[in-house]
């Protein structure tokens, strides 16, 4: 299967921008599998697509400011790093910028000096493994200098930081947000709780491969970037409970997918664990543990579109990406949603 088999003709003018207020009132395509049909209708309308007793999974990871701006010692020359991965207390796997001016050896000053960046190594995905020097609590130098790291389509200033944040985001890691779940509000969640439905947080903190496009046509020699995940004990028992009654597991975002996917044995039963998972998911892989789906709509050519395209087939997936922009929906990090069912 080739990585061009995942193009799709995308109209600039739909990339979300910014978000929609309030977040629950952004679109929502549902598409069923079973009989191949479309619907439009809002966020807001999810409840009538849950039932008592399924479990929807959500990733309760929490973005970190992870861009930090400042300058390289001793030239003044501006340099930007985005945090990927804490690889050692002090010690980050980042991306830099100007990689050319930015070799092992380099220093780097970030609020006059408050944090100063030392480039260890260069790694094989171009990326660079940094040691960071300062006085005082690492996380609050970074809450007090760094910025919500968007993705590079965002070209507008986004003036509320918390809205590139889902409202249950609880555990620090992220590079960037798992952006399906940016459309809860705490009332909606309040009302699927109220109707039986178990909430079940998992983490998967966003990483590398967020901002890695597939650079290989033949996807069988693409390497999937690796992140951490954890599942609970309590998690694996309310998802084990709720399909083994009848019941759906219902994931919110890729992310989820990916935790559950990579701890579900070959007959659906979700084990707890954590580590790190590198799993690629394409058309042909058997979904064990995931009924159904809540997710933004993604870029041509990602492995999020392979992920869905493998939950509803590849020409399915494409034909149901041309019907949303026909439709107009907004596409991407702070776009509309779809719920395949």
């Amino acid at each position: 299967m080739k990585t061009s088999d995942f193009n799709y003709p995308l109209p600039e003018e739909l990339i979300a921008q910014t978000p929609i207020e309030p977040r629950d009132h952004s679109r929502m395509l549902v598409y069923n599998r079973a009989d191949q049909s479309v619907q439009h209708l809002h966020f807001y309308d999810l409840p009538k697509f849950l039932t008592p007793g399924d479990a929807l999974v959500l990733n309760e990871t929490k973005v970190i400011p992870a861009r930090l701006l400042g300058e390289k010692e001793g030239t003044g020359v501006p340099v930007e790093i985005l945090l990927l991965k804490r690889v050692a207390k002090d010690v980050w796997e980042t991306l830099v910028r100007p990689g050319r001016r930015l070799l092992p050896g380099t220093w780097c000053s970030f609020g006059n000096g408050l944090l100063r960046a030392e480039i260890l190594s260069s790694l094989e995905s171009g990326g660079r493994m940094v040691k960071f020097h300062y006085r005082g609590v690492f996380e609050a130098l970074l809450d007090e200098l760094g910025q919500m790291p968007l993705p590079p389509y965002i070209h507008e200033h986004l003036a509320d930081q918390s809205r590139y944040q889902t409202v249950y985001a609880k555990a620090e890691g992220s590079a960037a947000a798992p952006t399906a779940g940016l459309h809860f509000t705490p009332p909606l969640l309040d009302e699927i709780r109220a109707m039986g439905v178990n909430v079940v947080p998992v983490l998967l903190h966003v990483g590398l491969g967020t901002f890695r496009p597939v650079k290989v046509e033949n996807l069988d020699e693409h390497v999937m970037h690796v992140e951490h995940y954890e599942v609970s004990s309590e998690a694996a028992l309310a998802i084990n409970t709720a399909r083994s009654t009848g019941h759906r597991c219902v994931c919110v975002g890729t992310t989820s997918v990916r935790t559950l996917e990579t701890v579900a044995d070959d007959e659906g039963i979700i084990q707890p664990k954590s580590g790190e998972t590198g799993i690629f998911i394409t058309p042909g892989y058997r979904y064990r543990a995931v009924d159904a789906l809540i997710t933004n709509f993604h870029l041509p050519e990602s492995t999020l579109l392979m992920l869905v395209s493998a939950l509803m087939g590849r020409e399915e997936a494409l034909r149901v990406y041309n019907i949303a922009v026909e439709e107009k929906y907004r596409f991407f990090s702070f776009g509309d949603c779809m719920m395949i069912l």
